[in-house]
Parts: structure tokens; sequence; C-alpha cells
């Protein structure tokens, strides 16, 4: 055999065996990829928030200078079970109970307050003058701003279709507790999602 050709065959060798080696190398780096997306996959963790959706709340109201007189209306999947009695010149202290079922029953729901960062409460009257101001005894977040679990209602006006609309927003971008003013903390938020949205007669 020519040396020529004996040239060739090596040749002919070390390129095969090149390609095998970048073929085999492209293998281990497709199946490397594909394992680490697939623990990518079950390392992301179930959104615990999403399994515990808030079914009840309980809107409880006591006369703040009449404290046995007491009214509590329950919202069920948004529907109210009745309305709120506001009398014009009275100051009510509100408390929010956000209740999760489970199967045939609720339970007060202590995520709101473990995470209070992640959330805020926002109030809304309608055909109603009512102010707002977030209690002393309220929910404080790590920024300063107040929850709205617990408020003070102060009835200055409301008429026959008089409503109060309350949210719960999950992680707002920003919180407002002064808004419109330092007087009246119905509460702003920007960005987040709405967990709660009611909606009860108030007159």
């Amino acid at each position: 055999m020519s040396v020529i050709k004996i040239k060739n065959k090596l040749l002919k060798l070390k390129i095969k065996f090149k390609m095998k080696k970048i073929f085999n190398i492209t293998l281990v780096l497709f199946a490397a990829l594909f394992i680490f997306s697939c623990r990518n996959d079950d390392a992301v963790p179930e959104d615990v928030h999403e399994h515990d959706e808030i079914g009840k709340v309980v809107l409880k109201l006591t006369d703040k200078a009449n404290p046995s007189d007491v009214q509590t209306v329950n919202v069920i999947s948004g529907v109210a079970d009745a309305h709120l009695h506001l009398e014009q010149g009275k100051t009510y202290i509100t408390e929010l109970d956000f209740q999760i079922k489970h199967e045939d029953h609720y339970d007060s729901s202590e995520e709101i307050e473990e995470e209070k960062d992640q959330h805020f409460i926002t109030y809304s009257p309608a055909n109603a003058d009512i102010t707002v101001i977030r209690g002393s005894n309220d929910i404080v977040r790590t920024d300063n701003q107040k929850l709205g679990l617990r408020t003070e209602w102060t009835v200055n006006s409301t008429q026959a279709t008089g409503k109060m609309n309350i949210k719960l927003i999950h992680l707002p971008v920003s919180v407002n507790q002064n808004y419109p003013s330092v007087t009246n903390q119905l509460g702003q938020t920007q960005g987040g999602e709405t967990d709660v949205d009611i909606t009860v007669d108030a007159h």
C-alpha cells in the first residue's frame, strides 16, 4: 500500500473520529438541557395562594357609642345576606374576616395577616358620604401602611341606594392608605390582582 493511500485512510479515520466525538458531545448537551428543563419544571412551587381562595367575607360593624349594637353581614361568593343599617352622624368600628371554604364549612384565613405585605384593602362608598379611618389596632405593613382589616366608618350622609365596595388586592406594586386624604383613608393601589371584590348595601 502506498504512503499516500495510508495517509488518506488515516485522514478519513481521523475525520470520522472527530465527527463521532462531536455527535457524542452534542448528544450529551441535549440530554443535559432536557434534564435541566425537567428539573426546573418540577422546581416551580404550586401557587398556594390560588388554592386558598377566599369564599366568604364577614363584615362586622359595632356602634362606637353603643357597643351592644352590632351588625354582621356575610358575603358568600359575592352575595351579601343582609344590608348595613347606617345612621347619619354615627361612627362604626368595622372588622373584616376573610374565610376559606373547607368542604362544608368556612375557616378564617390567617394568610392575610401573615402575608400582610402582599395584601391591601381599599374602600369605595357610592351614594353615601362615609369617612373611613384605619384603626389604631389595624395590621401595619412593613412600609408603615395599614392593611385595612380594622377601620372606623363615620356616616356623614347616606341614601337609600348607598353602597360600600371593598376590595382585597394581592401583590400591589404600591399602596397609599391616605387616599384621598389623611382624614379619609379609603386607600389606593397601583398594580396587583383583585382577590376579593364585594359590594354591600349601606343605608
